[in-house]
């Protein structure tokens, strides 16, 4: 068998600062305070526990009697130091175990590293005294943490109220209500459809018939100067709503870029992530050719993602898992944009979407999605309140991010505070950390020295 690790080292530094180091990773230590070489199976209540591989190494919690894990090491303490403290102290040094761990696919922490800290040791009562205090502390930042953890969740429900009253015309109704029945979405309607009809009406194209009671907006749900569009009538003639390559081949280094639903996850586009295809399969697809200011919806796997096509990208191809909206000069795409965005529409396409394995949504169904039409004025009005409303929200979510930041220093700060003696008053009728940690001495040197395995007899 294997050398047995040595015991807990106890140094004291030039100025009389007691310092302990914590226990080694994987090894046990009994009552009797005797190592061995086997890895420690089970934990007990005051054990403090440190996940040591994975994505959540350096993860610190107390234990209960359980058994645990190799991804996990127990660290225990002497019964002379206070296991809440011991707790602490390793929550302080997540950073430095993360930073020395070691893998590819997941970091290990070694138990080098975990045997290497030391601890300033405080007399047993300050013990108590700094983990009551950090207890109270804590507890507080957990508080103000959690609060700051629900604002994007809060955020987002505004946005989406925003969307909401947007579609349904109270975001805009004083404004609507100072410009008189002139305003009128059902005329700007019936200009869309007779501007189609003057191009020779829309082509059936190869769509299946929109489904079912998934389209169910209704002229109760809007304003009596708004009308009911379909998608496909807001969209300028000659351009159809149409999806793009069915196999784009293998990628190139130099060819004409084409957009995956994998290039614009949360409506945001990546660029550095946009492959291309040839000149020839992308001829085979013209027709879904792109054009700045262009909308592109995702409609197969991710139902329902949103994009604005940017300059850069003009003249670039689609996927058979997205369609294209050039949306008609006289409608704002902007607008287009935010109500394809908003909850009711983002229902009716779930309504819509059909599949086991790949699910999505018709071409069909996509062309028949219903957007309700305010006047173009009213339109930009819309925008207008939503860009501006959406902009606060942006600026209060960034600056919840420089909160969260802070909050997550301030923990550290105060565990460092703690560990330099600062964070309580110090008592003089405490007993001195100094015969405290003799007390720990004198018990190892009465302790049973532990066994030793004989080597094994040479079989030659």
């Amino acid at each position: 068998m294997g050398q047995a690790p040595k015991s807990n080292e106890c140094n004291v530094d030039g100025i009389g600062a007691v310092f302990v180091k914590a226990g080694e990773f994987g090894k046990k230590t009994p009552v009797i305070r005797e190592w061995t070489t086997n890895p420690l199976k089970f934990a007990k209540e005051g054990d403090v526990l440190v996940c040591v591989v994975g994505a959540t190494a350096g993860k610190i919690n107390l234990a209960i009697d359980c058994a645990i894990g190799r991804s996990v090491a127990a660290v225990r303490p002497e019964e002379s130091i206070s296991t809440e403290l011991l707790h602490y102290f390793l929550k302080s040094k997540v950073a430095f175990l993360r930073s020395g761990s070691t893998g590819s696919a997941q970091g290990v922490i070694s138990k080098e590293d975990l045997g290497s800290l030391e601890i300033s040791l405080p007399p047993k009562e300050e013990q108590k005294r700094i983990a009551q205090k950090l207890d109270a502390l804590l507890d507080r930042v957990d508080t103000l943490k959690s609060r700051i953890d629900a604002i994007p969740t809060l955020l987002k429900r505004f946005r989406q109220s925003i969307l909401a009253a947007a579609v349904a015309g109270s975001l805009s109704e004083d404004w609507r209500n100072a410009h008189g029945d002139a305003i009128d979405g059902r005329k700007l309607h019936d200009l869309l459809r007779a501007l189609h009809e003057k191009a020779g009406g829309h082509a059936r194209g190869n769509a299946s018939d929109p489904s079912d009671e998934a389209h169910d907006l209704s002229r109760d749900d809007m304003p009596p100067q708004w009308d009911i569009a379909v998608l496909r009538d807001i969209c300028e003639p000659g351009r159809p709503i149409t999806y793009g390559i069915l196999k784009p081949g293998p990628e190139l280094e130099h060819g004409i870029p084409y957009i995956r639903v994998a290039d614009f996850p949360g409506n945001k586009l990546r660029l550095e992530g946009i492959k291309k295809t040839s000149e020839e399969i992308d001829q085979l697809f013209k027709r879904a050719r792109l054009r700045a200011g262009d909308l592109l919806l995702s409609i197969r796997g991710s139902v329902g993602r949103l994009i604005k096509i940017p300059a850069e990208l003009e003249g670039a191809n689609i996927t058979q898992d997205t369609a294209r909206l050039s949306i008609s000069p006289t409608v704002s795409t902007d607008y287009v944009y935010w109500a394809l965005l908003a909850e009711s529409t983002q229902r009716r396409m779930r309504a819509a979407t059909r599949g086991v394995a790949v699910r999505g949504i018709n071409i069909g169904d996509v062309r028949a999605l219903q957007i309700p039409l305010p006047s173009r004025d009213e339109q930009d009005e819309i925008v207008r309140r939503v860009e501006q409303l959406f902009a606060f929200a942006d600026q209060l979510e960034a600056k919840v991010a420089i909160a969260k930041q802070r909050i997550d220093t301030l923990t550290q700060s105060i565990l460092a505070k703690a560990f330099r003696g600062e964070l309580v008053p110090q008592d003089p009728n405490d007993e001195p950390a100094s015969m405290l940690l003799e007390r720990i001495r004198a018990q190892r040197v009465a302790a049973p020295k532990p066994r030793r395995g004989r080597k094994p007899i040479s079989s030659t």
